[in-house]
């Protein structure tokens, strides 16, 4: 059975304190009324080691949003995978369109990522969708093929089992326009199709597929109605626990 997930995004937002308190009160509302989905909270690098000691991730995970694509060295301003995994974080954001888009991350520069996270023991939470141009012109599933062709159907089946899929229309994030939940299931099953013909269907029907594109509490019970659609990974609506838990009760 593929987890169902909520996964938070908070990108560059909070610092330590605030994020710290956030992380306190939802691992505080979760420890009372346990979700009937996998949470977790993606927080900027600073966050990671203070909030790990803070919660308990039996009811709440935590990850981070991005990771090196080199082991160590004179890489200044970097944070290795090793490094996020010894805050004790299990799981980290990868090839999100921010990343892709202002930092210019190939799909070489993430294949490096994938391969540094889960040598580290770490799940990835892989990012893939197409811009709004690519959407007019449906190449949203050429776009999305030659994403994960690019950066993670070079693993093994074992490893590919450690991957969570986020589909992020790039025109739907924080732009208020989301993806309606018929074009999100199209393309979340066309998504699991490819990894099926890459794989096999037990691979395919035990991979999370996430949506992340403005999905807030008032479109997730329709969202992840759809057959194909696991849960989402949520950036605006995540930082604030109230917004937050109202996506995270779509799974009742």
């Amino acid at each position: 059975m593929r987890k169902k997930i909520v996964a938070g995004n908070w990108k560059m937002n909070m610092n330590l304190q605030e994020g710290v308190a956030l992380a306190t009160e939802l691992n505080d509302i979760l420890s009372k009324e346990k979700a009937n989905c996998g949470v977790i909270i993606c927080t900027p690098f600073i966050h990671l080691a203070t909030i790990a000691e803070k919660i308990n991730q039996d009811v709440l995970e935590l990850g981070a949003e991005n990771c090196a694509d080199k082991e160590k060295g004179a890489f200044t301003g970097e944070v290795s995978a090793e490094m996020v995994k010894s805050t004790g974080a299990r799981y980290v954001i990868l090839g999100h369109s921010e990343r892709r888009q202002y930092y210019n991350e190939t799909p070489e520069t993430l294949r490096e990522k994938v391969l540094l996270a889960l040598k580290n023991d770490l799940k990835v939470i892989f990012c893939i969708g197409e811009s709004l141009e690519e959407r007019e012109a449906n190449k949203q599933n050429e776009v999305v093929k030659a994403e994960l062709e690019g950066s993670v159907f070079n693993l093994s089946e074992e490893d590919f089992r450690k991957i969570i899929i986020a589909y992020e229309p790039i025109w739907a994030i924080g732009t208020g326009k989301t993806a309606t939940s018929e074009q999100a299931e199209e393309i979340h099953a066309y998504i699991r199709k490819i990894i099926a013909e890459r794989y096999n269907d037990s691979v395919a029907d035990d991979t999370t597929i996430l949506y992340g594109g403005s999905c807030k509490a008032s479109n997730a019970p329709e969202l992840f109605a759809k057959p194909d659609i696991d849960g989402g990974l949520i950036g605006g609506a995540s930082l604030k626990a109230a917004d937050f838990k109202g996506i995270i009760d779509a799974w009742k």
